[in-house]
């Protein structure tokens, strides 16, 4: 396939998006039932009232645990392909391409021990 056609077809595939995501927001419009109201925008718990705000706010230690682990998860899907071709690599990359994994490791640890002496994984910690 050529630029031009694979450009076609991209531009037929949005546009064929944004039209079955407008027709879907036109028959939701014309067959729809919206009657907003007190109790039906009341938060909703099991059938028993609320007994404090929907909007409650979380401790930003969890964020940053998140945050560590997406990281780290992200980490491991780069390290996985080197790690399965590390076997196919000529023998003269092979030490060059063990120095580079070596780095991105280190830059990553480096933060590892910095969230750590920050305490952002210490749970028992009043505040980060």
């Amino acid at each position: 396939m050529e630029t031009g056609q694979i450009g076609i077809i991209s531009v037929v595939a949005i546009l064929n998006g944004l039209f079955l995501l407008g027709l879907s927001i036109a028959i939701q419009r014309i067959c729809g039932i919206y009657s907003p109201g007190a109790v039906k925008n009341d938060t909703y718990e099991c059938g028993m009232k609320s007994e404090m705000e929907s909007q409650v706010q979380f401790d930003i230690k969890y964020y940053l645990f998140a945050i560590m682990f997406i990281i780290f998860d992200v980490e491991f899907v780069f390290l996985m392909p080197w790690a399965s071709l590390f076997t196919f690599m000529e023998a003269g990359t092979r030490g060059f391409i063990i120095f580079e994994a070596f780095i991105f490791v280190a830059i990553l640890l480096i933060g590892l021990l910095y969230a750590w002496k920050k305490g952002a994984l210490d749970w028992n910690q009043e505040s980060v």
